[in-house]
């Protein structure tokens, strides 16, 4: 090819502009490729095994077109939610017993969360919110704040829980008493959660008395239907566009104990209108605005 047509390819080449990613559109990012967790993820979501393969929520989903995510403070549960840690795209929803619950590439499902769902069917919908809830309180240094309410309505907290109180429970009656040595540890606070998803769920959680309003939704609060069976789902971020209207992304476990997972919609991404009389997700009723919770 001749020297002087060469340059000018060359030379087209390098004054067009690269083709640009759409806003918006949730295209994957560099920052949303599975990696091992960082010294700072280890330590905000101290559950995570060190040979995981991650990737951030807030990196992986960024907002629709003409919408941004709603300001969150720092070291909120919202804000913390949107660093949650996410397996690799494509990956199955497996319960307890690791049989798989959702294929990968189901339209309903929009991510899966690198959380550990244990080995007994406890970690369900309510119990996984809970889970949520208390692994950031142990992650801001907040342990002695970490207490949920059985159906009942007893409190089993966890500083009880520490110092060797075990709950002795006889029908709908609750008596504490100190019946082992006092452990702090890690896998003493797995065992305290294993018994709060025992005795708590969405009945529970639907008499929590924050109840935001529609318009005062913020990332971390949750809807609530109470029952055997209920449901609930979590409010893992919010963005809004210049009319006001908000979208959100929504999380679940489920029965049987389940990984916790993002939900879809449809086709058209994992965000969901809030702008309807109520909030519409595939595997359960509409939830009513009435149906929100704040812990």
């Amino acid at each position: 090819m001749p020297r002087l047509l060469l340059c000018l390819l060359s030379c087209l080449l390098l004054s067009t502009p690269a083709l640009a990613e759409p806003s918006g559109t949730g295209g994957a990012s560099a920052e949303a490729t599975p990696r091992p967790p960082t010294r700072e993820e280890l330590a905000r979501y101290p559950w995570l095994p060190k040979d995981a393969r991650v990737r951030r929520l807030e990196d992986s989903f960024p907002p629709p077109a003409g919408y941004t995510r709603v300001a969150v403070e720092a070291g909120t549960f919202g804000a913390w939610l949107r660093g949650l840690p996410l397996r690799p795209e494509g990956t199955p929803v497996r319960d307890f017993r690791g049989g798989e619950i959702l294929a990968g590439e189901d339209p309903r499902l929009a991510a899966v969360a690198e959380l550990d769902v244990g080995t007994l069917d406890l970690q369900q919908c309510a119990d996984s919110i809970l889970r949520l809830h208390a692994e950031w309180r142990w992650a801001q240094g907040q342990k002695e704040r970490i207490a949920y309410r059985f159906t009942s309505g007893d409190l089993a907290s966890w500083p009880r829980y520490a110092a060797g109180e075990r709950a002795r429970i006889s029908g709908s009656k609750v008596k504490w008493a100190r019946t082992a040595a006092a452990d702090s540890s890690r896998a003493s606070f797995r065992a305290y959660l294993d018994l709060v998803f025992t005795y708590a769920g969405t009945l529970s959680l639907q008499v929590e008395k924050q109840r935001p309003s529609r318009e005062a939704l913020r990332p971390g609060d949750f809807f609530v239907l109470g029952g055997s069976p209920g449901h609930a789902v979590l409010v893992l971020d919010v963005a809004v566009n210049a009319a006001g209207e908000r979208v959100a992304l929504l999380g679940q476990g489920f029965t049987p104990a389940q990984d916790f997972h993002l939900l879809s919609p449809g086709q058209d991404g994992p965000w969901f209108s809030l702008e309807a009389e109520q909030v519409t997700t595939p595997f359960w009723r509409p939830f009513p605005w009435s149906a929100l919770r704040r812990l």
